[in-house]
């Protein structure tokens, strides 16, 4: 007879106050935003996957909070279901699927269409993004913040900032001279 593994918590941040995990239940968290890094490479699901066992399910409170497109999503299923780990998501569209990394045919059609409809969904928003983007540069607005200074006072600042780089001391002030 095999002891049981003992809870560990990676992180609470994030957990309700007051909340406290099943025996046995662990919490990871992953402050990264980019969906530039493959969900399987992300340091969070490198500490994951170093406690996941067989029969271990993978509960994750929405599904693009953990995958960010169609080819994430079937890697992660794809990795459940190499390990017999099973992946339940909290709220959202699949919240109602018992385990997203079953290999029956029903779980992957139904998986494929919702996560195709949140891809283009994706697609859809960048492409209105790059729209507005082109659209405001047509218009001649620039992307970037407004600037705080009017041009003159502007060239006024740069040139005391240069002054100072440059080691020009206003000798009246004892210190870097607006040129005024």
């Amino acid at each position: 007879m095999t002891e049981p593994r003992k809870p560990s918590r990676i992180s609470d941040e994030g957990v309700a106050e007051g909340f406290l995990p099943a025996d046995g239940v662990l919490l990871f968290e992953d402050p990264a935003t980019t969906s530039k890094i493959p969900d399987l490479d992300r340091p969070a699901f490198g500490k994951i996957a170093a406690k996941a066992h067989p029969g271990d399910t993978l509960t994750v409170s929405e599904l693009f909070r953990l995958c960010r497109d169609l080819l994430d999503i079937n890697a992660v299923r794809n990795w459940c279901q190499a390990r017999g780990v099973a992946l339940r998501v909290l709220s959202g569209p699949l919240s109602n699927v018992h385990d997203l990394a079953a290999g029956d045919a029903t779980t992957a059609v139904i998986i494929n269409v919702i996560t195709a409809v949140g891809q283009l969904q994706r697609d859809i928003q960048n492409e209105l993004t790059v729209e507005g983007i082109t659209a405001a540069e047509a218009e001649g607005r620039s992307r970037c913040r407004p600037p705080a200074l009017d041009g003159d006072r502007r060239e006024d600042v740069r040139a005391a900032f240069h002054r100072c780089l440059y080691g020009v001391r206003d000798p009246a002030r004892g210190r870097c001279g607006s040129g005024a």
